[in-house]
C-alpha cells in the first residue's frame, strides 16, 4: 500500500522527525534552555502544540453540565453518580449532528481560538469519519477534509489522526447504533490512511490512531501497524477511567498499559492519552520506552477521570505534552498550571513540577510541553513563534527567570499579541486575521445545530 517512492518521500521531509522513530531528541530540544526570551516589545517562545483535539466538541462545550436524566443515561445516573460515561451519552447525542460542513465551520472556531492563545499545533484525533447511519461520505474522506480545510483557513498546523474504531468493548460487542458513524474494518481504514497521506505538506502530517483498547481487537492492532511506514506517529487513549481498568483486568486479565506494552512494541512512535490510572511499574515503563503521555488537565477534571502521576513519572524521565481534548477550555496556561495544582491538591505541598537544573515549575512546565509536543506532533523544530504582551501589567517587571512563571501562575487574563507560522503571521495584537468571519460562520452553525 505504501510504494517505495512515498516511503523515500517522507523520509526525505522526516529531517527533525527523526527522533519520532529513534526516540532520540530532536534539535527542537536545543532552545528548551530558554523557553521564553525578551525581544523588543514582548517575550517570545516557540508555538506550543496541542497533542490532544478532538475538534467537534467544541460546539458542546457547557452543554453537559446539568445531572443526567435518569430516566435516559443509564444506571449511572439513576444512581445519582454522573461520569465520563453519562456525559459520553450529551457527546453521541451532538456527534449524530455533525456533516462535513459545519465540522469545518467548528474546527476554523476552534483553531482560531487554539492560535491565540499560543497553539501553533494540533494533532486532531479524528473518529467522526461516516454519515450518522454509517455509510461512508463520497469521497469517504470527507470528515478528515473538513478538518484539513479548517486548518488550511486559520494557519495552524495539523496531524490528522484518524482513528481506528471497530467493537462497543472489550468483550468485542458490536458497535452502537450511535457509533455506527465512528466504525471501520482494517482494509477501508488502511484505505483512508493511504488516501490522506497522498495530502501531506509542511502544514500537514497524518498519522494513526488507535481509538482504545475496548474499540480495537488485538488482531486488528497488529495489522494495521504492519500495515504503516515505521515513522508514523501513533496515538491511543488508554488507562482513562477506573472502569476502563477494571473491565480490561476482567476481559484480559491485565490492566491497559500493562497488556499494551506486554503485546505490541511501544516505542517514541507512540503517544498515550490520558494514561491516567497507572501502577509505578506501568509508570516507569511508559517513560523508559520513548513514549509520549498526552496530559488534557482541563477536560481530565471536567469529566472526574482523575489525576496523572506526575511526579513518579518525570522522575523516571518521561516525556509529556499537553492537549485540550473535549474543548471546555482553550488555553495551555491553564492546561499547565491545573497539571501543578492538581499534583499540589493531592499531595498538600507545592512546586511539584520541578526538574533538575531548574527551580522553576513555570519553565519545567513549559519546557517539557515544548519538546514533548515537537515530538509527538512529528514536525518536530519548527520557527513558529509567539510573541507575549510586555506591557501587560502582570509582565510588568518580569525578567528571564521568572517570566514563565509569571505567564502561567497570574491569571487568565490573555497575554498572547503575535503568534506566527511557519513565518506568516496570524495572530496581531490578540486578535486572528480572520476572527471575525470565523466567528460568524461558527454562530450561524451552532444556531443551526442546537435547533435540529
Amino acid at each position: 500500500m505504501y510504494g517505495s517512492a512515498r516511503a523515500r518521500r517522507r523520509h526525505a521531509a522526516a529531517g527533525v522527525r527523526q527522533g519520532i522513530a529513534t526516540g532520540r531528541p530532536s534539535r527542537h530540544n536545543a532552545v528548551m534552555n530558554d523557553p521564553i526570551t525578551r525581544v523588543p516589545g514582548g517575550w517570545r517562545l516557540p508555538g506550543i502544540s496541542n497533542l490532544h483535539s478532538h475538534a467537534f466538541q467544541r460546539a458542546m462545550a457547557g452543554l453537559a453540565e446539568r445531572r443526567a436524566d435518569p430516566s435516559r443515561d443509564g444506571s449511572a445516573a439513576r444512581n445519582g453518580h454522573d461520569s465520563f460515561w453519562t456525559w459520553r451519552e450529551t457527546m453521541y447525542r451532538f456527534a449524530a449532528r455533525m456533516t462535513p460542513d459545519t465540522t469545518r465551520a467548528v474546527a476554523a472556531q476552534l483553531y482560531v481560538e487554539m492560535l491565540e492563545a499560543g497553539y501553533t499545533s494540533v494533532c486532531e484525533f479524528h473518529y467522526l469519519h461516516h454519515q450518522p447511519d454509517g455509510r461512508p461520505y463520497a469521497p469517504a474522506d470527507a470528515m478528515s477534509a473538513a478538518l484539513m480545510e479548517a486548518a488550511h483557513e486559520t494557519g495552524i498546523r495539523l496531524t490528522l489522526l484518524p482513528v481506528l474504531y471497530m467493537t462497543g468493548g472489550f468483550d468485542g460487542r458490536p458497535l452502537s447504533e450511535r457509533q455506527r458513524r465512528f466504525g471501520h474494518e482494517v482494509d477501508a481504514f488502511l484505505r483512508l490512511v493511504d488516501m490522506l497521506h497522498a495530502r501531506e505538506g509542511d502544514g500537514l502530517r497524518v498519522g494513526v490512531a488507535f481509538h482504545s483498547l475496548r474499540a480495537v481487537p488485538e488482531a486488528a492492532m497488529h495489522a494495521v501497524l504492519a500495515a504503516l511506514p515505521a515513522d508514523l506517529p501513533i496515538h491511543i487513549h488508554i488507562a482513562e477511567q477506573v472502569g476502563e481498568v477494571q473491565d480490561c483486568l476482567a476481559v484480559r486479565d491485565a490492566r491497559p498499559v500493562e497488556w499494551l506494552y506486554d503485546h505490541v512494541d511501544v516505542d517514541a512512535r507512540w503517544t498515550l492519552v490520558h494514561a491516567t490510572h497507572l501502577t509505578p511499574a506501568e509508570t516507569a515503563r511508559i517513560a523508559a520506552s520513548g513514549a509520549t503521555v498526552a496530559l488534557c488537565p482541563t477536560t481530565e477534571a471536567n469529566l472526574g477521570d482523575g489525576l496523572f502521576p506526575l511526579r513518579a513519572y518525570l522522575d523516571a524521565g518521561g516525556r509529556w505534552g499537553i492537549g485540550s481534548d473535549s474543548h471546555i477550555s482553550i488555553s495551555p496556561v491553564e492546561e499547565l498550571r491545573w497539571l501543578e495544582y492538581g499534583q499540589r491538591l493531592a499531595t498538600g505541598h507545592r512546586n511539584i513540577a520541578v526538574a533538575e537544573g531548574s527551580d522553576s515549575v513555570g519553565e519545567t512546565l513549559l519546557r517539557a510541553a515544548l519538546a514533548g509536543g515537537a515530538h509527538a506532533t512529528g514536525f518536530g523544530a519548527t520557527d513558529d513563534a509567539v510573541v507575549l504582551d510586555a506591557d501587560a501589567p502582570v509582565l510588568a517587571g518580569a525578567t528571564a527567570g521568572d517570566a514563565a512563571d509569571r505567564w502561567i501562575f497570574s491569571g487568565n487574563r490573555p497575554l498572547v499579541r503575535d503568534v506566527h507560522v511557519g513565518g506568516r503571521q496570524r495572530v496581531a495584537d490578540g486578535r486572528h486575521l480572520d476572527r471575525d468571519a470565523v466567528a460568524a460562520r461558527y454562530a450561524g452553525t451552532i444556531q443551526a445545530l442546537l435547533s435540529a
